[in-house]
């Protein structure tokens, strides 16, 4: 009879557990991938679909070329807790508005994860614990996807002399998966 009720208690033990430790950590993240490919803002997206079962017509107008972002701080992203590689730039628009753009993301997926203006400097070697939430930082929003190409709105009224980095920051444990040193372009 104990050792059915030692066996009854481990069991409840183990499902509480299980409860409160799965949404937390979220291993199941681990096996999972979000692609995301967003243009380059201010490009003219080229549709290939059609509804239609004509064949096109084709017409000839002058070509328009949107202006070109101009490039303001680039960076390339290093691994700290998470392989990690891609490029970052910020951006000026053509309407005077900034973007970051982070181009070639490769990541692992991960709970609560965010793109994060920092004034902290990237310290390559790390396993990227504690680096980038002591000092000054801006978040940008949620990680839209760990792979690919994506665009995060820099507020207005960020000065972007305030910060020397931008980190892929998981929110839930305090961590960096990876950063990018910003630099003039």
């Amino acid at each position: 009879m104990k050792k059915r009720a030692a066996l009854v208690t481990a069991a409840a033990v183990a499902v509480v557990v299980a409860a409160v430790a799965l949404p937390l950590f979220q291993p199941w993240r681990l096996f999972t991938d979000t692609v995301v490919d967003e243009a380059l803002p201010g490009a003219v997206p080229i549709s290939t679909q059609t509804s239609s079962t004509a064949p096109p017509t084709v017409s000839v107008a002058p070509k328009q070329v949107p202006p070109t972002p101009e490039v303001l701080l680039t960076g390339k992203l290093i691994t700290h807790e998470h392989e990690t590689s891609g490029t970052v730039a910020v951006l000026r628009l053509s309407d005077g508005s900034r973007v970051l753009r982070i181009e070639n993301l490769d990541t692992s997926d991960g709970p609560d994860l965010k793109v994060w203006l920092s004034d902290a400097n990237v310290v390559p070697g790390r396993a990227g614990w504690h680096l980038f939430d002591d000092g000054q930082y801006r978040s940008l929003g949620s990680l839209k996807g760990n792979h690919g190409n994506q665009n995060y709105p820099v507020p207005a009224g960020v000065t972007l002399g305030d910060f020397r980095s931008v980190a892929i920051w998981c929110d839930r444990f305090n961590v960096s998966f990876g950063a990018a040193e910003l630099k003039p372009a």
